[in-house]
Formats: structure tokens, sequence, C-alpha cells
């Protein structure tokens, strides 16, 4: 018995699908390993931020009603860091702080002195949106103000580095994503185009039929929306993945991570692989269907 060979038709918006999920999934995970960057240094910048201090000295010989009532005011303040409901703000008293002298100068003081010159004093964290320059000086005039302060006091050279670097920082790292973005469509767009070149002669055998442009075009469309979603999915899993066995081997990374941007941007990826999978494939079927005969050979 002789056997047949049945060959199978090509369906109409079928083509390579797999190189084009697998092209659209490393472009997307590529650009979302670089947002992944961008938000754990936005992230760290926070972090650093918050853990500069602001010293409020206090005048000598106050009551101790006083010195609770200056805490009271200061961790009601608006520009006061809070974390799991408590003000950032610790008291620390002039023994103390004659004890922390003492042992990283290697002399104390007090002994040539006859008297212990340190102050009681606040260490106080702000938010760090209030970590510049100008925002800086106005919480130093309004601290000051308060009855019972001596004198506030901060690094004001390292805050403005760390504000400067942390500017450049940004500045840079959303160029590089402007450019991958770029990228990314450019690349996703031809590959969608090469997978497509297969289906240019049922696209003309659509045409001749008496197919109009949008009965053709839509099943393309979907599809390419389809595995842009696939893509992004794919692409989203490996980087959660990849920031899992991150933490995993680091685990102070968990300080700096932020559950709801990688949310968001793992949304953004699945959106994006979809969008551009639609716009890029409307485009190659238009110029498809725009071509003359001796054009698709």
């Amino acid at each position: 018995m002789n056997k047949k060979k049945f060959r199978k038709k090509k369906k109409l918006g079928s083509y390579p699908y797999l190189s084009v999920v697998f092209s659209i999934t490393l472009a997307l995970f590529v650009m979302g390993l670089f947002g992944l960057l961008f938000i754990h240094s936005h992230k760290l910048s926070e972090y650093l931020k918050e853990q500069m201090e602001v010293q409020v000295y206090l005048e000598n010989q106050l009551s101790e009603s006083r010195i609770i009532g200056i805490q009271q005011t200061l961790a009601s303040k608006e520009f006061t860091l809070v974390k799991d409901n408590e003000p950032q703000l610790t008291f620390i008293t002039k023994e103390q702080a004659l004890e922390d002298f003492t042992l990283k100068a290697g002399e104390n003081p007090e002994e040539f002195l006859g008297h212990n010159p340190l102050r009681n004093a606040y260490l106080l964290k702000l938010k760090p949106e209030y970590l510049d320059s100008l925002q800086l000086a106005q919480v130093k005039t309004e601290i000051e103000s308060i009855n019972g302060v001596f004198e506030v006091s901060y690094l004001d050279s390292i805050i403005a580095d760390l504000n400067k670097n942390t500017a450049k920082i940004g500045m840079i790292l959303i160029g590089f994503f402007i450019v991958l973005l770029l990228t990314v469509v450019i690349l996703i767009n031809n590959t969608i185009k090469l997978a497509l070149f297969s289906q240019r002669f049922l696209i003309r055998s659509m045409q001749l039929v008496g197919a109009t442009g949008g009965f053709i075009q839509r099943p393309f469309l979907w599809r390419s929306m389809a595995h842009g979603l696939l893509a992004g999915i794919l692409a989203s899993v490996f980087l959660f993945g990849l920031l899992e066995y991150a933490r995993f081997q680091i685990p102070d990374l968990n300080t700096i991570s932020d559950l709801n941007k990688v949310l968001i941007l793992f949304l953004s990826l699945i959106f994006i692989g979809a969008l551009i999978g639609f716009f890029s494939t409307l485009r190659a079927i238009r110029r498809y269907l725009k071509m003359s005969l001796d054009e698709l050979y």
C-alpha cells in the first residue's frame, strides 16, 4: 500500500512563533534586568539617605520634662522619619557621648578639662525628600527655634555628595534604559518582520480572493499579542527566579527590595511585550499588503 504524504496547509496568521517568542522573551528579560537594577539602585539611595542623622544638641541644665517635651516635638515634625509607627529618634546622654568619644579618641577630655564638655543630644533621622541643602537649612532653623535646643549639626558635605552622585547615577541609568528600550523595539520589530516573511504569498492569495485588509490582519495581530504576552510572562518568571536566587545568596538585598515596584515592572514587561508585538506585526502586515507581486519575490 502506497503511503500518501500529506502536506500541512499553512494557516492564516501562523508563523514560526517559537523563535519569535524566544527573541521577545530574551529582549524583555534584558530590559527587565536593567529595570531591576534601576529599582534597587533607587531603593539603595533611599536607604543610604535614611541612615543620615541630624545631631540636635540640647542646652545644659534642662529638666527631664523639658527634654521629654523636645522629644515629643521632634517626633511630631513632618520631616522626621517614621518606621513601623516609630519616629527614628535616639536620645544620647552626655555621659554616653563622653564614653563613645573616649573609646574612639583614646583619651578622656574630662581628665584635663575638669568637666564633661559634651551635651545631651538627639540623633534624628529625616525623610529622604528633606535631604537637600535648601530643605536641610529650613529643618535646621525650625529645630533650633525649639525652646531648649542649643544647636543642630549635620554632615552637609557628605549629604551633598550623596545627592550629587545619586542624581548622576539616576541620569545615566535613565539614558541607558531609553537606549535599551529602543534597541528592544527594533529587535522585536525585525524578528516579527522576518517571521512574517514566509506568509507574504498567503497574504497576497487572500487579497486576490477578495479578503479585506482587516480580515487578513486580525489573526496575525491576535497571535502576535498572545506571543508578546507569553514572552512577557516568561521574562517575568525568569527575572523573579533570578531575583529570588540573588536574595538567597545575598540576604541584605531584602533591605533594598521593593516588592510593589518589582510587580509593576513585571506587569509592564507583559504589557510592553503585547504592545510591541501588536504594532510590529501591524506595521509588517501593512507593508506586505501594499507590495506588488514583483516586490514579494
